[in-house]
């Protein structure tokens, strides 16, 4: 599996709520009390490895079993003190909830693996070729065109100012632009070539997996 996308929680680590899901690797970067050893160790799943700072000495923790657990000092250390629990207005310590473990499926994840390997394949294909990749179509924006008029006071007169030339020959192309654009509009568009989609479909295998891999798209 590759690394997920991290997930911040704040809080003491101490009032982690008690229904929470173990975890593989634990490191806690804060002295911890002797008292609150066996409350770290708990987090761990079975061959799960915690490591944190006890008694001036970083320790490594591995869980071998549901109760047993190996430990080995790594080296002579100096951390500042896990901060204590604070109770809220019930006398109460308020508890933390860590966000939840959502792993993708093996079928999702085979599904996702396939479509990347394909796609390399057609990348390292397009490139031995000198083909370069199409990048994806830009949208027209439809140019709004907005006339000002400008008037000079002329005794107590306001008179029209005529645009200068430049103005005028910009408009001129603006409208060009304008005419042309319905007409391009009206030409047929051939339809984007899916080389992934082709890849996919010529593989030996069933219609429905085929589909699958194709999260069902026509």
């Amino acid at each position: 599996f590759e690394f997920c996308e991290p997930a911040f929680v704040v809080g003491n680590c101490l009032q982690i709520a008690s229904d929470s899901h173990q975890y593989d690797r634990i490191y806690c970067g804060a002295g911890v009390q002797k008292d609150h050893e066996n409350y770290m160790k708990i987090l761990l799943k079975v061959g799960g490895i915690l490591v944190m700072p006890i008694e001036d000495q970083l320790t490594q923790i591995m869980r071998t079993g549901q109760n047993t657990w190996e430990s080995k000092n790594i080296l002579a250390v100096s951390f500042a003190p896990l901060v204590q629990p604070s109770k809220n207005d019930n006398g109460k310590p308020d508890s933390v909830g860590l966000p939840p473990c959502a792993v993708r499926n093996l079928q999702d994840l085979a599904r996702i693996y396939i479509r990347r390997t394909l796609r390399n394949f057609i990348n390292d294909e397009m490139q031995a070729k000198g083909i370069p990749q199409r990048a994806p179509p830009k949208r027209k924006r439809k140019r709004v065109k907005q006339r000002i008029n400008t008037y000079v006071f002329v005794g107590n007169q306001l008179i029209p100012q005529p645009l200068d030339s430049e103005e005028d020959e910009k408009m001129e192309e603006d409208k060009e632009e304008e005419e042309k654009e319905p007409g391009e509009a009206l030409k047929p568009e051939e339809p984007p070539q899916n080389l992934l989609r082709e890849k996919i479909m010529k593989l030996p295998l069933p219609e429905s997996l085929k589909a699958y891999l194709t999260y069902f798209r026509e």
